[in-house]
């Protein structure tokens, strides 16, 4: 805000004039920024116009899942992020909680995709706000659709951002409430039943959540079956990383359900992760499917 005696102007970046504040408007946090600094918004493009990102200069995010289960839906998401052949992170967090009742998690870009998943958060809390109830998960599905698609440019460029978005439908009939929905690099919005992953090991994840996936998982089999694609992306794809016991990196995976947003404490996390490579020097391929 500006100080006393010091009037500021539209072109000031060190804050936002006192008449943006009282100017009427929607609801759209994003959209309040694009009309009063829209150089915050992380879709305004780095890169001069017509260059495009040279591959493995920005470190990129890999695989994310989403599956639904009896209580809700779960979501979770590899540590690795790579920059050409080079690991960038090996703890980074892809998975987070957009409300209580909604989380996103990311393939791409890393630095451009944090700053989107934040925003997005702001997005919710600021609609709820100001129309004084929360928006409905289609809403919300929708409006990160319209985030993405603002972020073309530098979709064109190279700098891709892909997220997962899972949520806990309030009105939905009992056992449809987890809901998942899934996005292209241009905004489309695809809702997806049962599972669904993004990110450079989606192939090999998707195709062990076949395997592996029922409706209607107990809490414990769904994250064993989300470690177990996991695992399964990290063995394919060298951008996606596998259970690090030594360093005691594993996996997040979170759970939302009609009480809200829970992360799996690492402790169960590791548990479970322990048992899963106990399972695996058994079958190195993974566990079998039940006739």
């Amino acid at each position: 805000m500006p100080t006393e005696g010091k009037q500021m102007t539209g072109n000031d970046t060190a804050g936002l004039p006192d008449e943006a504040f009282f100017t009427p408007g929607g609801s759209s946090f994003t959209e309040f920024l694009a009309a009063h600094r829209p150089g915050l918004l992380p879709t305004v493009s780095p890169l001069p116009a017509g260059t495009s990102a040279a591959p493995g200069r920005f470190p990129h995010g890999t695989t994310v899942l989403a599956l639904t289960y009896r209580d809700g839906v779960l979501i979770a998401g590899d540590r690795r992020a790579t920059m050409g052949n080079l690991i960038a992170q090996r703890d980074l967090e892809k998975v987070h909680p957009a409300d209580e009742h909604t989380a996103v998690a990311f393939a791409g870009t890393v630095g451009l995709a944090l700053d989107m998943v934040r925003l997005y958060q702001v997005e919710l809390t600021h609609f709820e706000k100001i129309e004084g109830t929360p928006m409905t998960l289609a809403a919300k599905a929708t409006r990160l659709a319209a985030m993405i698609r603002q972020n073309l440019a530098q979709a064109m460029q190279g700098l891709v951002v892909v997220p997962l978005l899972a949520g806990y439908d309030l009105t939905a009939p009992a056992g449809e409430a987890g809901r998942i929905f899934a996005y292209d690099a241009v905004g489309g919005l695809y809702e997806k039943r049962g599972f669904h992953a993004e990110g450079s090991g989606s192939p090999y994840a998707r195709g062990a959540l076949k395997k592996l996936y029922r409706p209607g998982l107990p809490r414990r089999e769904a994250a064993l079956a989300a470690l177990h694609a996991l695992y399964d992306a990290a063995d394919d794809d060298s951008a996606t990383g596998g259970p690090d016991l030594n360093r005691r990196i594993f996996p997040i995976i979170s759970f939302i359900t009609e009480d809200g947003f829970e992360r799996l404490p690492q402790s169960q996390t590791e548990e479970l992760s322990q048992e899963m490579v106990r399972q695996r020097a058994g079958r190195p391929d993974g566990p079998h499917v039940e006739p």
